[in-house]
């Protein structure tokens, strides 16, 4: 079952093409991540599952819903958290829950019960009593995020959640989230926190200039894009081994301060096999000695790369 299946979405303003056909599916409780550098379409797509403007072309379906006929709708069962603050100033914390409860029609004992638990949920108790507006950034965005949580939703659309928030609130929320999403409710998250992304999605997307570039789950896109490995070593003592490491294939190498040795390769095992020989037979001594694999933000820069050198390619 799908929360979310997109045909051939496009969004065109004038010559300017936002969104460009794309396809997607997202299972139901799943948190999906979608990525993608800043003016790449996120944005105008997460408006486009939320039926806050209309597509070019292309079908839409949330939740079983025709999301181009039927928008009101979607709208009655999904919740959205944007990327712009949202508060009312003049209202306590507690007060904003209720709020929001009551615009969702939530009754008062369900209300109540909810606003003590997010109170508790996103360590909102010990200013539960102030204004909105005599808040930080950072506790304006967990009120806004936890008010979200007031009503029953079956999808809920998080654009950059934990902008503002600390390491220990960043973590709170992710946390809850995946709570949540295990009793049932599905997520479409962005974020541009890499870490975020592997510790909290399910399946991943990425976007650039309008198209998806590549869809999976962080291991498998590791094990599609990332093969490369970063070696690190450093040696017992000072020396220059650049001429002796220097004729070793299929890697590239940096030496700092001739004690340091880090090696790039997507053929780490091999490499390292005949590093190590080279400097045995030598007789130069490793201190230490690890193998790191590529990170998810390494691959979602490497993938973005490769889209823009293709594009710029096909347009000469």
């Amino acid at each position: 079952m799908y929360s979310i299946q997109v045909d051939s979405l496009s969004k065109s303003y004038g010559n300017f093409v936002a969104v460009d056909g794309i396809d997607l599916e997202v299972e139901r409780g799943t948190i999906f991540g979608f990525l993608g550098p800043n003016g790449a379409g996120k944005t105008t797509t997460m408006k486009l599952l939320t039926t806050l403007i209309a597509p070019s072309s292309g079908k839409i379906n949330i939740l079983g819903i025709d999301g181009v006929k039927s928008p009101l709708e979607v709208r009655k069962k999904i919740g959205v958290v944007l990327q712009q603050p949202s508060y009312e100033p003049t209202l306590s914390v507690e007060k904003s829950l209720e709020k929001y409860g009551m615009m969702w029609n939530v009754d008062s004992k369900t209300r109540k019960m909810r606003v003590e638990e997010l109170l508790v949920a996103f360590d909102l108790v010990d200013i539960r009593k102030k204004k909105n507006d005599d808040l930080s950034i950072g506790q304006r965005r967990r009120v806004q995020v936890a008010r979200e949580f007031m009503h029953d939703m079956d999808l809920l659309f998080l654009d950059e959640p934990t902008v503002g928030l600390d390491p220990s609130a960043r973590r709170n929320l992710l946390d809850y989230i995946k709570a949540r999403v295990r009793d049932g409710l599905t997520i479409f998250f962005t974020t541009h926190i890499l870490e975020e992304a592997e510790y909290l999605c399910d399946k991943i997307a990425i976007i650039n200039r309008g198209k998806i570039i590549a869809v999976d789950t962080p291991e498998e896109l590791k094990n599609k894009f990332g093969r490369q490995k970063t070696i690190k070593m450093h040696l017992e003592q000072k020396q220059d081994v650049s001429a002796l490491l220097g004729e070793i294939p299929g890697c590239t190498i940096e030496y700092d301060s001739g004690t340091v040795i880090t090696i790039h390769s997507d053929r780490s095992e091999q490499v390292l096999q005949d590093v190590l020989r080279i400097l045995a037979s030598s007789g130069i001594s490793i201190e230490d000695l690890s193998v790191v694999p590529t990170s998810l933000e390494e691959i979602f820069l490497s993938v973005v790369k490769n889209s823009n050198e293709s594009n710029n390619s096909s347009s000469k």
